[in-house]
């Protein structure tokens, strides 16, 4: 059996994005019977743990240094390694590639050092162009979980202006950076009917959006972080998201989306997939003013530019990056470097 290792980021502070994506090319990978190993630190975040515990995916801690990252490699007997981290010194995947083991590193933009066989970097307009490696760049390379991809609707979805918007608000399972209570503020600032259903990631945020005062005929649900978000999105009229891994995910089921930056490294993200009219645009975190306010008002009321949003969106992500990017990876694990 082949095996693959995965050393990605997850936590409090560093969110849980790299996980997502990885466990979603985790689940392709066992679907063809390959073997998969987690060497990851969650950082306490239950939700990011059952992700694997649910899937079956065994996880191991981080190796602090390289010595340590090669002695795993070799006791897991893994037979190439993944990596998505913003923080994994590169001396460690090239101690990993001197074995003779390919690496396949996850990126945003910025290699942050890293040296690899392939290179997958799934953002919006994305290059990759390194001399001896692969490059697989772009939404035709998002990796999305099979919990979105058998949600995508067979054509867009067509929105009417019969009934009352649903809305879901998410911003991952930390939500560090507290955007949910702006974002419902904002959502009731607008005066516009909705049925909101809005992710508190800790009590603590849980507490603060509730007391947030919706206006006549809206309505706040708040709910704890659930792996039943696919679903309730599949059934939602609006998404309202911070800029990141996720975005594709709304792409791919073809769900109006407005966004927020948060952290310096979604504003290229932003910035594109606004640009290419993908997604909505409300501004950065914690300066959102009228103009996001207006821009909620509109989506919310306009049942039109819903569905155009729909159309854009639909046809911006496949969903099957998982399977192009475990194809590059299985064909160099099988062939000699």
């Amino acid at each position: 059996m082949t095996i693959v290792g995965i050393r990605c980021d997850a936590g409090a502070s560093t969110g849980v994005g790299h996980l997502v994506r990885c466990v979603a090319l985790a689940e392709e990978l066992l679907a063809r019977g390959v073997g998969v190993r987690f060497l990851s630190d969650l950082g306490g975040v239950e939700w990011a743990e059952s992700q694997l515990v649910q899937r079956g995916l065994p996880w191991h801690p981080a190796p602090a240094d390289e010595a340590g990252l090669v002695a795993a490699a070799e006791q897991l007997e893994l037979d190439a390694l993944v990596i998505d981290s913003y923080t994994l010194p590169p001396a460690q995947s090239v101690a990993v590639r001197r074995t003779g083991r390919p690496v396949l590193a996850i990126v945003d933009g910025d290699f942050r050092g890293q040296t690899a066989d392939i290179y997958v970097d799934q953002n919006l307009d994305s290059v990759v162009d390194v001399e001896g490696a692969l490059g697989l760049a772009g939404l035709d390379y998002a990796l999305l979980r099979s919990s979105v991809r058998s949600l995508r609707p067979p054509a867009p979805p067509v929105h009417t202006p019969s009934r009352t918007p649903k809305v879901v608000a998410f911003f991952g399972g930390t939500d560090a950076y507290r955007a949910a209570p702006e974002i419902a503020v904002r959502l009731a600032q607008t005066g516009a009917p909705f049925d909101a259903t809005i992710i508190g990631a800790n009590e603590s945020l849980r507490d603060e959006l509730h007391a947030v005062v919706p206006a006549e005929g809206q309505r706040f649900e708040i709910i704890p972080p659930t792996d039943d978000l696919p679903k309730l999105l599949s059934g939602a009229d609006l998404a309202v998201s911070a800029s990141g891994t996720s975005t594709w995910e709304l792409l791919c089921l073809g769900l109006p989306a407005a966004l927020v930056w948060v952290v310096d490294n979604q504003i290229l993200g932003y910035d594109r997939t606004v640009a290419r009219g993908y997604g909505a645009g409300l501004g950065r975190l914690g300066h959102l003013g009228a103009d996001a306010v207006d821009t909620l008002h509109g989506l919310l009321t306009d049942a039109a530019a819903r569905t155009e949003l729909a159309r854009r969106a639909w046809s911006a992500v496949d969903g099957r990056g998982v399977e192009r990017v475990a194809d590059a990876l299985l064909a160099t694990v099988r062939s000699p470097r």
